[in-house]
């Protein structure tokens, strides 16, 4: 789930789905708490579930039509989380989500296995989405015929990515994206799954900041060089860029609480506060109140926090670090 300097955590009930742990995006300075600096006022606390501490096998389901370079750079950032890349890189932000335990003293894994992948281009479920329609796009992926995607219940992690013409109930209205686990009823077993939409034709504003502007906030402030402060997006393109972001905040969520049972903030279990939570918009040192933190730029001017595989940049929000008691990213000042 995700709550932000532009993102606030949305509880929607359903018939019987009762909980989806969701990433949203409210007003872009009006910011929801964060905690850049350390804190004993966060009471996150471990709730006896299970945390994915066996290697992961990454399948993904990209529902609808889709460009080749946007999958490209998609793929790079998920080959990033378990690659060797120059410091400060992708995988020394996993680094911060690996610190979190199951009640055996196992870490959330480490390794991230891309092991599959399915092409939905036919849009099976239509191109408006309900979130329970994630649960029936599993289903059809890995029931299809002839080449299905593995129905993994031991170390499966499936990932349901929209295109831009996909509608999806909530999304640019109240949520970039959400994680959350299969009901066997409609999938055959439990698995947790995320889904994150491409905004970068519906809401770049809202899901895609600090590489767009949001509408409501009326032109973006003017830089000294007489342009704007949108922050330009490191791959070139603002919708995929701020989609990396959203999919690095589900994954450590669905890491670290996979079945809404293990690490979270907050008394209510139905609406849990989770690592990612703590930190939206937050990016670099000394961000906060819609200020993004100090972060790079590189030759062109792109804002980037990480290096990845193949000579890629990216930008990802930072997560609560349980040992400094704040939010964190490698590229942190201190």
């Amino acid at each position: 789930m995700h709550k932000l300097s532009c993102y606030f955590f949305l509880l929607l009930p359903f018939l019987y789905f009762p909980l989806v742990l969701s990433w949203s995006q409210n007003t872009q300075f009006n910011q929801a708490e964060n905690y850049e600096g350390s804190s004993d006022l966060v009471n996150l606390e471990y709730h006896m579930g299970p945390v994915l501490a066996s290697p992961i096998n990454l399948y993904i389901i990209w529902y609808g039509h889709w460009n080749p370079t946007h999958q490209a750079t998609i793929k790079d950032f998920l080959y990033s989380l378990s690659s060797s890349a120059p410091y400060p890189s992708v995988a020394d932000w996993w680094k911060t989500v690996r610190l979190y335990t199951d009640q055996t003293g196992s870490n959330i894994t480490g390794s991230i296995s891309l092991s599959g992948e399915f092409y939905d281009s036919r849009y099976s479920h239509g191109v408006y989405l309900s979130r329970l329609s994630m649960q029936s796009i599993i289903k059809t992926a890995v029931a299809s015929y002839p080449r299905p995607l593995p129905l993994n219940p031991r170390n499966g992690l499936y990932l349901v990515l929209t295109s831009s013409d996909v509608q999806v109930e909530d999304f640019c209205r109240a949520v970039c994206g959400f994680h959350y686990f299969t009901f066997p009823t409609i999938v055959g077993i439990t698995v947790p799954y995320a889904w994150i939409g491409y905004s970068g034709t519906q809401c770049p504003g809202m899901c895609a900041y600090p590489f767009a502007w949001p509408k409501y906030s009326g032109k973006p402030p003017r830089s000294t060089d007489g342009g704007n402060n949108i922050m330009r997006a490191p791959n070139g393109d603002a919708g995929v860029d701020g989609m990396i972001s959203v999919i690095a905040h589900e994954l450590a969520e669905v890491s670290s609480n996979p079945l809404v049972n293990a690490w979270y903030a907050g008394d209510d279990p139905t609406a849990p506060t989770e690592i990612a939570d703590l930190c939206l918009g937050l990016y670099g040192s000394g961000g906060g109140g819609g200020y993004v933190g100090k972060v790079y730029k590189d030759s062109w001017g792109n804002g980037y926090n990480v290096n990845g595989v193949k000579g890629r940049r990216f930008l990802v929000q930072w997560v609560w670090n349980p040992v400094k008691k704040r939010c964190f990213g490698p590229n942190a000042m201190d």
